[in-house]
């Protein structure tokens, strides 16, 4: 067994077992793979309907409704303490817990079983193969946020070791760090890039300025991945221009694994072994394929808590080809971060401030939204809806934490709404730059 399957085993993720099924429910015929989805949506309901208190509340309203009659659930819904969303046949000690980025403005403490979360990990690992990309054996160059304070910092510092993957941090990206990320690619045999959009762009837009193709530098390149943010078609040529490899978009949530992954024929295929998405319109009916809605997700596996007709925040399309087997999200909107520019020439994408407001996403759920606007070069606003004005001592970590991970002369406002102001699709955008 490979390092990273080890490491998942000693978690107590059975990742053998959770590929042996997830080639099980692959070799299911197109024939017959509606009736599976429609087995799995109505035991997963039934489960917790029965050993759920929180969900059996949820739906008290209809005693046996129909799968289009079940409430949508919304990341509000489940602000609330863990405890009082576990399945009772679970406890804390025996899930994997983790909290959402809170990117759509509503963070929340999450959990899912154990046999759930190592399913999550086989999909990965099946989805990379497409591409001839090995979990445990390709070296991987990380783009993504890392915890500055020491326990933290070394924590992620080991789970990339065990990874196999080496982490360049995206809280600074000017021109000397870029050059650094450029001579670590010489000196390193990494496979492929896997990160955040924006900080990737902006690499593949330092090596245009200085007419570097990124393969020549790194000859065992393979291919590209990126996630958490949109991916704008020019952006994508840019990259695979300067990078010389595919650029694969990769569409995933912590609290749900991967939902979409570009597959070899640039389709952008949903995840339809474990999850099972509806495009719903805002009266929550179906809309056809070839219309846009909100994309709605039903995980079948996860046991320990329901997410179940859960609304992401996003909005997309199924395409009109699409199939019980092979769904294709012809259309996504959302995820999308601006970047922002710091007094000292920092460049830092805005999912930064996912590490600043964490801070403060308690899970009593004090803070049900925030936005953060940039409004010069040195100053910030934390706008926030919450049942309780953040005291100061909250107030002094939110800025304690943006001049670590910032740098510090920035000024930090706080305004507590009522309201948020939302965009046209109903998605609260967490960064905004206004310079």
């Amino acid at each position: 067994m490979n390092l990273f399957d080890l490491t998942l085993k000693v978690k107590g993720f059975d990742i053998a077992f959770a590929k042996a099924e997830l080639s099980r429910i692959q070799s299911i015929p197109e024939d017959q793979y509606a009736s599976y989805i429609e087995q799995q949506k109505q035991a997963i309901v039934t489960y917790h309907k029965m050993y759920s208190p929180f969900y059996k509340e949820f739906t008290s309203q209809q005693e046996n409704p129909s799968w289009e009659a079940l409430p949508v659930l919304s990341k509000t819904d489940l602000q609330q303490p863990l405890e009082n969303r576990l399945s009772t046949e679970y406890a804390l000690k025996n899930v994997y817990i983790n909290k959402t980025s809170g990117s759509s403005g509503h963070p929340f403490i999450f959990a899912k079983d154990k046999e759930a979360h190592a399913l999550s990990w086989a999909s990965f690992q099946d989805r990379y193969a497409w591409f001839d990309l090995n979990v445990n054996t390709s070296k991987q160059a990380r783009f993504y946020g890392i915890p500055l304070d020491f326990v933290g910092y070394r924590k992620e510092r080991l789970k990339d070791w065990l990874g196999n993957r080496y982490r360049f941090p995206i809280f600074d990206l000017s021109e000397p760090q870029l050059e650094k990320i450029r001579q670590k690619f010489e000196r390193t045999s990494f496979e492929y890039l896997n990160g955040y959009t924006s900080s990737i762009v902006l690499f593949a837009k330092y090596l245009k300025q200085h007419q570097l193709i990124l393969k020549d530098l790194c000859p065992t390149l393979k291919a590209c991945i990126v996630t958490s943010e949109m991916l704008f078609e020019s952006d994508k040529q840019l990259m695979e221009t300067q990078f010389g490899i595919p650029v694969i978009n990769e569409y995933g949530a912590s609290e749900l694994g991967l939902i979409a992954f570009q597959n070899t024929e640039n389709q952008f295929q949903v995840d339809s072994e474990l999850l099972y998405v509806e495009i719903l319109d805002e009266n929550n009916q179906p809309v056809p394929h070839g219309e846009s809605g909100r994309v709605i997700i039903t995980s079948l596996y996860n046991k320990a808590h329901p997410f179940i007709r859960y609304d992401i925040g996003d909005m997309g399309t199924l395409s009109r080809k699409s199939t019980p087997k092979k769904p294709i999200l012809e259309n996504l909107i959302g995820r999308t971060n601006d970047v922002a520019r710091l007094p000292s020439g920092k460049i830092v994408p805005g999912l930064t401030f996912y590490y600043v407001t964490k801070s403060v996403i308690e899970e009593d759920g004090n803070v049900s939204e925030f936005v953060i606007e940039q409004t010069a070069l040195d100053a910030f606003k934390v706008i926030y809806t919450a049942q309780r004005p953040l005291t100061t001592s909250e107030e002094e970590k939110i800025k304690k934490a943006t001049y670590t991970y910032l740098e510090k002369g920035l000024t930090i406002l706080f305004e507590k709404t009522e309201k948020m102001d939302r965009s046209k699709r109903g998605k609260l955008k967490q960064f905004v730059s206004k310079l």
